[in-house]
């Protein structure tokens, strides 16, 4: 795959492909390539782009355009779909015919904004516990991945008419931490991690809401873990809004991501194995897969 190719293909300020230049095949290939851009013509780098082949349906080339938003692809003849996506904006698929030493003049591909859900109505939202998960993963001991979740919590989101100014609060029993393995559990909880007997609760409280474009936000807030307060971001995409659930009540959700290092908080439990290897990694991935419900004085209290 060459990448960055097609910049050589066009002349100094033409709009179009050039003639005349060869670009270097494999033997029996052919190449294609797109030039990806956004509704005002501005190159778009890094969208991605998958190429798969109709005839097996498997995806055979793949990458991200490069800073000026091109893309290229060495190819076996054939019939391709190629696929150009960005985030927040609608993905584009076309079909191309692959020739064995025939270099395709490349294809000019607008993104256009993808369509938006629309935002849930301004007022209190209530975390749904049967159909809310929080969970975490960590590294353990180098090399395996430890996944876990807390099972008890309570949250809500209070929606402003400016969704910017938007609020959410969680507190989370850090008691009810659960990976599946009592013995490690407990350690956990203990005075060595979470030293849930004098830091019962964590918490996190927003401060702002920044919109990233389609339907992605990052929640900026504060994190309050063992004693020690961090201010975090948390990659949030938001899922849209039904009608439906306990009594068909009005509901929107929503998942969220954060990158968590441990000694921010004083996680800073330093045991070793012989060779020197950590027993839990320094960072801990956290994920918050949300539904919430619309609170009004009518509405259901959600099921515990």
């Amino acid at each position: 795959m060459v990448l960055g190719l097609l910049r050589r293909l066009r002349p100094h300020g033409a709009s179009g492909a050039a003639s005349g230049l060869t670009v270097p095949l494999p033997d029996g290939a052919g190449a294609f390539g797109c030039e990806t851009v956004d509704v005002l013509g501005q190159p778009l780098g890094a969208a991605e782009v998958t190429v798969t082949a109709l005839d097996s349906h498997r995806v055979v080339a793949g990458g991200t355009t490069d800073p000026y938003g091109y893309f290229m692809a060495a190819l076996p003849p054939g019939r391709y779909s190629v696929m150009v996506a960005a985030e927040g904006l609608t993905p584009v698929r076309e079909t191309i015919d692959i020739t064995a030493g025939v270099a395709l003049a490349p294809v000019r591909v607008t993104l256009q904004p993808g369509r938006q859900l629309e935002l849930p109505p301004p007022g209190t939202w209530l975390f749904d516990p049967p159909h809310t998960a929080i969970r975490f993963i960590a590294k353990h001991v180098g090399m395996a991945h430890v996944h876990g979740r807390f099972t008890r919590f309570e949250g809500g989101i209070r929606v402003a008419e400016n969704m910017a100014d938007s609020q959410v609060s969680v507190r989370i029993d850090a008691s009810s931490l659960t990976t599946g393995n009592r013995t490690r559990d407990n350690h956990l909880r203990s005075a060595d991690f979470l030293d849930v007997g004098n830091y019962p609760y964590i918490d996190f409280t927003s401060t702002r809401f920044a919109y990233r474009g389609g339907s992605r936000w990052t929640l900026h807030g504060t994190l309050t873990m063992h004693g020690t307060s961090r201010s975090v971001g948390l990659d949030t995409e938001y899922l849209g809004t039904v009608n439906g659930g306990y009594e068909q009540e009005l509901r929107c959700a929503a998942l969220a991501k954060a990158e968590l290092h441990r000694e921010d908080f004083t996680l800073n439990w330093r045991s070793m194995l012989a060779r020197g290897i950590a027993v839990v990694g320094p960072t801990v991935q956290l994920e918050l897969d949300v539904q919430a419900m619309y609170r009004t004085h009518d509405t259901p209290t959600p099921p515990q």
